[in-house]
């Protein structure tokens, strides 16, 4: 089941319990699906493209987050830690940085990068392996601290 049906269904379900927290995540989701359908590319929706569109919806939230904490706006940042709880349920599992480090190591030795000039391959590598499974910043962090 793709995650357009499974956001379909999970929203029937939401409705039916009456689940406020979940219709906000989920309706959310199929807005920004909907939105990247009709953008005018013409292209289908990759399982790829639905991982990117999710990892972009957790993004913007904790950076919503992280202002209205700044701002001491609680009820704000209280709604946008559960929209990010339902979103992240759609995502695969998010690695450790200790998976993470050994998934670089092993990209660094297949490319044979030695130095930090060659960082931007490495991680143009590491960021293909582990799309939807770790964030591009703590890919880049693990990097930087393996090829210094």
């Amino acid at each position: 089941m793709n995650l357009e049906a499974k956001i379909n269904n999970d929203l029937k379900e939401a409705m039916k319990a009456k689940d406020e927290k979940g219709l906000r995540g989920i309706r959310a989701i199929k807005s920004a699906i909907l939105l990247h359908k009709t953008s005018g590319a013409g292209v289908e929706v990759t399982d790829a493209d639905e991982i990117k569109i999710l990892q972009k919806l957790v993004k913007q939230r904790k950076e919503s987050l992280a202002i209205f904490e700044q701002n001491n706006r609680a009820e704000l940042a209280q709604t946008e830690r559960e929209e990010i709880d339902v979103i992240e349920r759609y995502l695969p599992k998010q690695l450790g940085e200790a998976e993470i480090e050994v998934v670089v190591k092993q990209i660094i030795a297949e490319t044979g990068a030695t130095s930090m000039k060659e960082m931007g391959k490495v991680i143009a590598t590491a960021n293909k392996q582990l799309a939807g499974q770790a964030e591009g910043a703590v890919i880049s962090g693990v990097v930087k601290r393996l090829l210094s």
